[in-house]
């Protein structure tokens, strides 16, 4: 590195002298899926077999196995302050984008290497990618973030205002090396507020110039406002998809810069939000509906704010409005609510919402996020957390935090400016907005939406250890006010397909 540090990496290229383009593939879990975070750390490894891959590959990385054979080398790397390399480790933003720089110019200059790198993986792997690119190393080629988060602080540790450094905790204690790593948790209590620390974890689309394939999914809890907004934020050639593919990498990194394939694949649109989307705006009334006009007298319904949720899909203390379809009908989008809310115990309140949905006789239903074919495992046996299955996108916030970046907010994706408290006085009624992640469902005739409200995540936990893990600072019991003076609904963007 820059500074003299040595950081150490597997390389898997083909036999002989023949030069190839490399993968870079980088991140702090262990360079061939050796570290504690592994895919049999994962419940039911993620829905992969063990006989689909080799166990060269880096967690959440490509194979290489699959890879090498193709004409690729592919470089896993230990990120600073993992295992052997040298140094304490760093969590995105500008030193690990310069770490990634230095690495890519290293590796091009390297005999075998035609000169060509690119990055790819999931999750961090994912994340880093957007770092380094912005870094601008003239060797990088392309890039393939396949599912990552672009802002540690708004879509993470502090989305929608409200604390939550559960889940990076428990990643950085799983992580190994010789030195020390960056606490984000107590970062969190130290910087509470939107500041240049956190500003720096936020990716900068606009520096990104290479090329890039992007992976993205509703089903994530982590990373799907991140990724749609490295669509929507880049301006390099980009092509967005909503499943896994493996034939993008070969254009780009063999020289052939054409791309036939539509910037959007599965049902073809022209961008991303979907420009032919019309938002229908269902309010919230006092038969437990959403309905299209809002009610003329003014009621209130109520929750337990700081019920112990576990996060394991039966939880209570949660409010439940439905709206049940005459037609097929498209959701696809971003969903927005605005809530009048109160709180006769406390002076704040966090505030949880999530649309999913249900059958005609009201089950509420979820989505399977792995194959079972190849597993030893019926439908029912499958654990309740998030890797393994979606119930519906999410929106989250603070009331102390509601006021709005208007610079950062878009059409139906209000961003919070969280350099602010303002306390909410025990009684007091305030209208929060609330912007709800991408979502994609499709409703047949008789089955519901529901728009569910509570005082705690509503998402399944993303592991069985973070069952309960969940600590509320909510007091006593909230109200949600609608109707007459109270305008509360939430608006859904529906397409035509």
């Amino acid at each position: 590195m820059r500074d003299g540090t040595i950081l150490r990496a597997d390389i898997f290229r083909p036999h002989g002298s023949e030069q190839v383009p490399a993968m870079l593939v980088w991140s702090p879990y262990g360079k061939t899926g050796a570290g504690m975070i592994n895919l049999d750390f994962m419940p039911a490894r993620a829905g992969i077999p063990r006989s689909a891959l080799s166990g060269y590959e880096k967690f959440e990385g490509p194979d290489p196995a699959e890879w090498v054979p193709r004409g690729y080398a592919v470089v896993n790397t230990d990120a600073r302050g993992v295992f052997d390399s040298e140094g304490d480790v760093r969590t995105m933003g500008t030193p690990e984008g310069q770490d990634g720089y230095d690495t890519v110019e290293h590796i091009a200059r390297l005999p075998w290497c035609t000169g060509a790198v690119c990055l790819v993986g999931n999750s961090w792997l994912a994340m880093a990618q957007y770092h380094i690119a912005a870094q601008q190393p003239p060797h990088l080629k392309c890039i393939a973030p396949l599912e990552g988060l672009s802002d540690m602080f708004r879509e993470s540790m502090c989305r929608g205002g409200v604390p939550s450094p559960a889940f990076f905790a428990a990643v950085t204690q799983t992580l190994s090396g010789r030195g020390q790593i960056e606490d984000l948790a107590s970062m969190l209590e130290m910087y509470p507020d939107w500041n240049e620390y956190w500003a720096d974890k936020r990716a900068d689309f606009s520096k990104v110039k290479v090329p890039a394939y992007i992976l993205a999914s509703y089903s994530t809890c982590l990373h799907t406002e991140g990724s749609f907004r490295c669509y929507e934020e880049m301006s390099a050639p980009k092509w967005l998809t909503v499943h896994d593919t493996q034939e993008w990498g070969r254009k780009w990194m063999g020289g052939d810069t054409t791309c036939s394939s539509p910037n959007i694949t599965n049902h073809v649109m022209q961008d991303w939000p979907p420009p032919t989307a019309s938002y229908k705006r269902l309010f919230l009334s006092d038969s437990g509906k959403l309905a299209q006009r809002m009610p003329d007298v003014a009621h209130t319904r109520e929750y337990q704010s700081d019920f112990p949720a576990q996060q394991h899909g039966k939880d209570s203390e949660e409010l439940c409005f439905s709206y049940v379809f005459a037609e097929h009908s498209y959701l696809l989008g971003t969903s927005v609510a605005e809530l009048f809310v109160s709180c006769p115990d406390h002076d704040d309140l966090d505030i949880f919402l999530q649309l999913t949905k249900a059958d005609s006789t009201g089950k509420q239903l979820s989505s399977l996020n792995i194959p079972l074919d190849k597993l030893a495992m019926l439908r029912e046996d499958v654990p309740p957390v998030n890797i393994l299955q979606y119930v519906g996108p999410t929106g989250m916030v603070r009331a102390s935090r509601r006021e709005l970046d208007s610079e950062l907010s878009k059409p139906h994706a209000p961003q919070l400016s969280l350099r602010t408290v303002d306390k909410v006085p025990p009684g007091d009624v305030v209208k929060c907005t609330v912007g709800i992640w991408p979502g994609g469902m499709i409703f047949a005739p008789g089955e519901q939406l529901l728009l569910k409200i509570s005082g705690h995540p509503m998402t399944l936990a993303e592991f069985p250890m973070l069952w309960g893990s969940y600590k509320p600072s909510n007091q006593g019991k909230h109200r949600v006010h609608f109707g007459g003076e109270f305008a509360s609904f939430v608006e859904i963007p529906f397409v035509q397909l």
